[in-house]
This record gives structure tokens, sequence and C-alpha cells, in this order.
């Protein structure tokens, strides 16, 4: 892969890679360094892609993957975040949103921003987190429903 195909790849994913991350992790500081570890990995991946979806697909499960894996290390179970992601919210109604989202459970976070952030549907959602659609339809349910506590009746998702 030379330089102009690994920087054409960068643009187009580097936005989604890093919110994905910063949406599981809920840390600026780790998501970078995941994003940096999945294009690192891409790199290396020689085997094609039948399309830009399919690719876009395995991206996000092998960043779904690294954050799984960060999470669970030694290092991160006994550290404290540097800053809060929350930050990087302007209004006070994001910011609202932000920190309800971020008070989910870390699977009802991954589906919530794959749903509405991403825009992926239920079954490639399923497809990205190794979930069946009952599963993922599930978990947005339950996502829904615990944000519509903490955000009141008047925000409607």
């Amino acid at each position: 892969m030379d330089n102009a195909q690994m920087t054409a790849i960068y643009q187009r994913m580097k936005d989604t890679v890093y919110r994905t991350a910063l949406s599981y992790c809920r840390n600026v500081q780790d998501a970078e360094d995941i994003t940096h570890d999945v294009f690192l990995i891409r790199f290396r991946h020689e085997a094609p892609f039948p399309d830009d979806r399919a690719e876009k697909a395995w991206m996000l499960r092998v960043t779904v993957n690294q954050c799984k894996n960060l999470l669970k290390s030694f290092r991160r179970r006994f550290t404290v975040p540097l800053e809060d992601a929350g930050e990087v919210c302007v209004t006070e109604d994001e910011h609202a949103v932000w920190d309800a989202v971020n008070a989910l459970p870390a699977a009802y976070r991954l589906v919530i921003h794959l749903y509405y952030y991403e825009g992926y549907s239920v079954r490639e959602i399923g497809e990205i987190t190794g979930k069946s659609e009952t599963a993922v339809q599930t978990q947005l349910y339950r996502a829904r429903k615990l944000l519509k506590k903490a955000l009141g009746e008047e925000l409607e998702l």
C-alpha cells in the first residue's frame, strides 16, 4: 500500500474511528491512541475489501475490539482519565445529551453511537458488534428508555 492510498483511507475514516473510540472509552487520549492503533492495523491489512462499506464495518469492528482490549487492560483499570470527554460539547442541550449517553453502560453507548451518530441500521450494528438483530434492538430500546428517564420527556430521540 502506498502513501496516497494510506492518506485516502485515513482522510475517509479518521473521524468515524475516532468518534467511535471516544464514545466507547469516554477519554480523549485513549480514543486518540486507539485511532492510531486501528490505522496501523488497517495499513498492515493487505486483503482487499469489496467496497467502502465493508472496509468501514471492518475498521469499526477493529475499533470496538481495541476499545474492549484497552478497557480490560491492567493500565486502564488502575489509572484516572486526564480530562472529561464531555468538554467536546458546545451547547447546553448537547452537553446534557452527551452526559446522558456517557452515563449509559458501554454496550448501550456503543449501539446508540453507531445508530444515531454513524447512521448504521440494526442489522449492520449486529454485524459490527457480533450480536443478533434482536439483541441490538433490545439494547437500543433499553438505552432509549434510560436516556428518556435521564433527559426527561422534552428531548425526543
